[in-house]
């Protein structure tokens, strides 16, 4: 059937998949609660009746503030059905920024998950005046709760069924299915407009990369993200049941009990998946640890045209090594799709070396998301890029600076309210400017290679890229994270936020006393190891991008501490104030 507004998926679904008996689950207390595809149809209309017969009008925003699970799904399709827009928060942000996208946005409901989360929501509701009421996921004692919501829908919904399905004839794939605030690292969020259009066709497209036999989804990036957002839609119209994880903490646990067959991931996870495999090893005896590590180098080296040698050499790592990575982590992977920062190509090898095969994309928030993605097409997948353009979408590289830029359906309506701030990034041609740089291989595939903003000049007139000499520190297992500094100075430097969870394994190794990250990072063993270290990735940097020196902080970078984003990107302005003196004493 024809699929036009993001609410047509579910029509599709029932249709190849009429008797769908796991459509969503999650886990909650220990047990999967699962709905079938008819509870999760007949629950989005009760919830669209129920919004109506609340006043809910077509045009209205409503808020969803909530980890991934089923009712969010639900909740987001019964909102635009009635030509609502939905506004996916983060559960993660501060009441200042709660403050600031509430009253933006003019939000006149919100969905709301969790004691913590509600108590920050209430504290800000004198200063928001539009919203009218909340709505928490289970009775709280003090606000309408979702279940109310849908007894409410229940009871209306005959009155209003003639009425639902007037207003989804209505609805245009060009109206707005969803706000979108950018989480970004500087200035305030910005509200972007995605309509059906351009998320459809990104639907359309990524739904032909799954193998036919790819049927079961496991989740577990936040939906108010608009790259697991799209994934979760387009699980959906191929019918594939979805499976929420009941935690971060319980990823590996829920993958090996869902056994799934698709997943998007984030570098940061793939990361510390790969530490706790190389970690694991040294506890082995010593002729099984020379196979093991035997094993971990040659996936790290792993090409994607293998000839008939080689192939035999994965076979016996793969039969004495990898078949067991693969029991341990869980899943029947046919694709793991990587998005959100840079991959480190020795990873992406590493994964599909052990049968665990990625794929990574690009893209922003403002296209909706996805610019460019790895395929299974020629020439489809390339480590160390993100694949070729995405089909119905140009791509180019501006003049001098090698900006991507790109035109498409996929590219947003614009910013919320900020027709200004819409004319700076889409050109009169419709030619969205992403601010990031790139180039493109022989083969068409597109390598992302820094931000136009973060390149700096040092005052010996050399162009600093620090991104790519960052992603090439990120390999180490010493460094969690690391931010590049140096403008207007005679040479590079780092922060470095160490692994301290790596540092710990280390030191007790090594018998050296760990006490505590702060004093660990002034023991001279520890700065001498870590230098040793900035010394190796040196090697790989021409002589103006060396980092010549270097600060360990006690810190962890988190979303919770502000110094990264909710899609883990560092916040660079918030770096440089915080280690403001730390900075100034590495150029003096």
């Amino acid at each position: 059937m024809e699929v036009t507004r993001l609410f047509d998926i579910l029509d599709r679904y029932k249709e190849i998949k009429p008797n769908q008996e796991i459509a969503l689950s999650y886990k909650r207390e220990g047990q999967w609660i699962n709905y079938s595809l008819d509870d999760y149809i007949t629950k989005t209309n009760y919830i669209s009746s129920g919004l109506l017969s609340i006043g809910v009008k077509k045009g209205d925003r409503i808020a969803i503030i909530s980890s991934s699970r089923p009712e969010y799904n639900m909740i987001d399709m019964g909102i635009m059905q009635i030509g609502a827009i939905t506004v996916p928060i983060y559960p993660t942000i501060s009441a200042d920024d709660y403050n600031y996208i509430l009253n933006h946005a003019e939000i006149s409901y919100v969905f709301s998950e969790g004691e913590e989360l509600l108590r920050k929501i209430e504290s800000i509701l004198p200063t928001v005046p539009s919203i009218k009421g909340i709505y928490t996921f289970k009775d709280r004692g003090r606000h309408k709760y979702l279940a109310e919501l849908l007894e409410l829908g229940e009871s209306q919904y005959e009155a209003k069924k003639a009425e639902i399905e007037k207003i989804k004839t209505s609805i245009g794939e060009d109206d707005t299915a969803c706000i979108i605030y950018t989480s970004g690292t500087t200035g305030l969020p910005k509200g972007v407009m995605i309509t059906h259009k351009n998320i459809l066709m990104q639907v359309k497209v990524t739904a032909q990369i799954p193998a036919d036999w790819s049927d079961t989804a496991f989740s577990f990036l936040p939906l108010c993200h608009a790259y697991e957002k799209l994934m979760v839609y387009m699980y959906q119209y191929r019918g594939m049941s979805i499976y929420y994880a009941e935690s971060l903490g319980t990823i590996t646990e829920n993958i090996k009990e869902v056994n799934p067959t698709i997943m998007t991931c984030v570098p940061r996870v793939l990361e510390k998946i790969y530490d706790k495999i190389f970690s694991a090893g040294k506890k082995l005896p010593y002729a099984k640890r020379q196979i093991y590590y035997w094993a971990i180098k040659l996936a790290l080296e792993y090409k994607k045209d293998l000839n008939p040698a080689s192939a035999a050499i994965y076979k016996i790592a793969d039969k004495l090594v990898y078949s067991k990575w693969r029991e341990a982590i869980g899943g029947h992977f046919d694709t793991i799709v990587s998005g959100g920062a840079a991959l480190q190509p020795r990873l992406a090898a590493f994964f599909t070396a052990i049968g665990m095969p990625i794929f990574e994309g690009y893209g922003l928030t403002e296209t909706a998301p996805v610019i460019a993605v790895s395929t299974k097409e020629p020439d489809g997948l390339a480590f160390g890029t993100v694949g070729k353009p995405l089909r119905g979408v140009e791509v180019k590289l501006g003049p001098e600076t090698n900006e991507i830029i790109c035109r498409g359906d996929n590219v947003m309506k614009g910013y919320y309210k900020a027709p200004d701030l819409t004319a700076q990034v889409i050109d009169k041609d419709g030619w969205f400017h992403t601010g990031d740089t790139g180039r493109f291989t022989e083969a068409g595939q597109l390598v992302v290679t820094g931000r136009l903003k973060g390149i700096f000049k040092t005052s010996m007139g050399k162009y600093i890229n620090p991104f790519v000499i960052e992603e090439k520190f990120s390999q180490s297992p010493f460094i969690d994270n690391i931010m590049v500094v140096g403008e207007n100075q005679k040479f590079a430097a780092a922060i470095i936020s160490p692994s301290f969870h790596f540092l710990k394994s280390w030191c007790k190794s090594h018998k050296i006393h760990y006490t505590s990250d702060a004093v660990i990072i002034e023991d001279e063993r520890v700065k001498a190891r870590i230098n040793e270290e900035v010394k190796k990735y040196n090697q790989k940097l021409g002589e103006t991008e060396k980092i010549k020196r270097i600060t360990l902080v006690p810190e962890e970078w988190t979303v919770k501490n502000k110094l990264l984003t909710p899609t883990l990107k560092v916040k660079r302005p918030e770096i440089m104030n915080k280690y403001k003196e730390e900075i100034e004493k590495m150029f003096q």
